[in-house]
């Protein structure tokens, strides 16, 4: 009997949240897939390809191959690109830092290889989410992550409002993001806008050395203004 011909599988491969932390955060799996894989669904080739060369694992990049995969990217773009399963090789995807289709446009790839039942594989790796959930002291059982919150004040400030409300109807952890450069703005706003004792953790630069986690009051955190400019930061509100 023939065999039948083999579907490459989709494998989500977590990176760094910090630099020079492989040896802490990347399991041997990982390092493994990425010396087997050739072709990478990325957010940034630039990126992914430093990311890899820096694992130092012998690896040639010239032979690699990245597709781009990022917000603008189509349905019907995917669907051209990853027809490269059908032809029997594995492809890896790759987030800008963490795990892969969090907060990422990876998951795209992903929704289209189970329509097609091809098999998706997660890999351990490091979570900013989840990590900054664990150390908040917050309730981790029911939690929401909002990803980013609007840009303009003003809707921002309702953003925050209606988060709030939510953490204290529903005793729920209420996690969410903002790019590095505006940190300061969003934590000014929820000095702004929260009840004094509303509890809020900020968690910093997680995985590395000037890793820094911290749970406050409101009321106490104006009394200590940390500076979160350009520092990849959660922030997590509670009760």
């Amino acid at each position: 009997m023939d065999k039948k011909p083999y579907i490459g599988k989709v494998y989500l491969i977590p990176t760094l949240l910090a630099p020079n932390t492989h040896d802490k955060v990347l399991t041997v799996q990982v390092e493994e897939m990425i010396q087997q894989i050739k072709y990478f669904f990325v957010e940034n080739v630039r990126t992914a390809r430093r990311f890899i060369s820096s694992l130092k694992l012998g690896i040639v990049i010239e032979n690699l191959h990245f597709i781009e995969l990022h917000k603008k990217t189509t349905i019907a773009d995917i669907q051209k690109e990853a027809q490269i399963v059908f032809k029997g090789q594995d492809v890896g995807i790759l987030s800008e830092a963490g795990c892969p289709a969090i907060a990422d446009p990876g998951h795209l790839l992903v929704a289209w290889a189970h329509k097609r039942d091809v098999q998706v594989i997660p890999l351990i790796g490091a979570s900013s989410i989840l990590l900054a959930l664990m150390a908040s002291g917050f309730n981790g059982q029911q939690f929401v992550f909002h990803g980013y919150l609007p840009i303009k004040a003003n809707e921002r400030t309702k953003a925050l409002q209606q988060i709030e409300k939510e953490a204290y109807k529903k005793k729920q952890t209420q996690i969410f993001m903002e790019t590095p450069f505006r940190n300061n703005q969003l934590f000014n706003s929820l000095l702004k806008t929260c009840s004094a004792s509303t509890k809020l953790c900020i968690a910093s630069n997680l995985t590395s050395q000037q890793e820094f986690i911290k749970t406050r009051t409101i009321n106490d955190w104006k009394k200590q203004l940390p500076d979160l400019h350009k520092q990849p930061t959660l922030f997590l509100l509670y009760p």
